[in-house]
């Protein structure tokens, strides 16, 4: 059986009646799983994780972006999180007898659905990008939901699927295939979000930081700190723990310190036992010490 882990993040992480309403559709469907929906109030954003058969994953995702479309008004939404769509990325990773070039596929007849069915405008980026300007997701995104309507009309942003108007209140949406990420947040002990923004930047790739990783700021008034919030693109060149102590050791040049750290969605085994190894010094240890890795194998 083929297996790709997908992962749409929509704009919405507050109601919990929407949250449940948009999730409701990819309950107890047949041949894949919803393995997790993770909503965060501060960047009033919602990360799904579905894994399983990669077609009846995408059908079920084409059904979940009309309840999107149906429920998210863009023009009334805020949050710490960039978004530029109700349903705002949808990516596919190869986990098991797939190719990437089978997830770009997938992506692909995705992105039509979609705008076939909800004349939402589609880029497609990372694996699936049509071009090397939309590779990064960032850089499309740039600009937001409200920039986005004048950005859309530019040549050279044109869609890869639709006309090139956004959604009025479902704004457009980014598809691809990508290897697997890890989404990581490291809190800090204070409020000044402009720290959190210093360190993002020593770290991330694109500031000449580390090679695999996209980061930023975020301010979680809820509970008085602020992240680091990061995605590393690839964990077995940029490890969490690298990631980590860098970030405790730049937080110490403003007399901060690190209260903890999240992970969002599913990651990697070997990603947490590198971890290990790191903080509790092994020596010889490896995936073949996990007894989960030999009970399956």
């Amino acid at each position: 059986m083929k297996v790709v882990q997908c992962v749409p993040n929509f704009s919405e992480g507050r109601d919990t009646e929407k949250i449940e309403q948009i999730v409701s559709v990819l309950k107890n469907k047949d041949n894949f799983k919803l393995v997790s929906y993770e909503p965060d109030a501060s960047y009033n954003r919602t990360v799904v994780t579905l894994l399983g058969d990669p077609y009846a994953i995408k059908d079920a995702v084409v059904e979940m972006v009309g309840m999107t479309t149906k429920l998210i008004d863009l023009n009334q939404h805020s949050g710490e999180h960039s978004r530029m769509g109700a349903t705002d990325v949808i990516p596919f990773i190869p986990i098991k007898d797939i190719t990437m070039e089978e997830c770009v596929d997938i992506a692909k007849t995705l992105a039509k659905e979609i705008n076939d069915k909800y004349h939402i405008p589609i880029f497609l980026y990372e694996e699936a990008a049509t071009s090397d300007d939309r590779v990064n997701l960032a850089k499309i995104r740039k600009g937001q939901f409200e920039g986005m309507k004048d950005k859309i009309k530019l040549e050279e942003w044109q869609p890869d699927f639709g006309n090139p108007e956004i959604h009025p209140t479902a704004g457009v949406t980014a598809v691809g295939a990508r290897l697997p990420l890890i989404a990581f947040n490291i809190n800090l002990d204070t409020t000044d979000v402009e720290i959190a923004s210093k360190i993002a930047k020593a770290i991330r790739h694109s500031s000449g930081g580390y090679r695999y990783i996209k980061a930023g700021p975020a301010e979680i008034q809820a509970r008085g700190i602020v992240q680091v919030t990061m995605n590393i693109t690839n964990y077995k060149k940029t490890s969490i723990y690298r990631v980590f102590e860098t970030v405790k050791m730049e937080a110490k040049r403003y007399g901060v310190n690190v209260t903890g750290s999240e992970i969002i969605g599913l990651v990697p085994m070997e990603a947490l036992v590198e971890s290990l190894e790191y903080y509790l010094g092994l020596e010889g240890f490896g995936m073949d010490k996990v007894l989960e890795t030999n009970l399956f194998n």
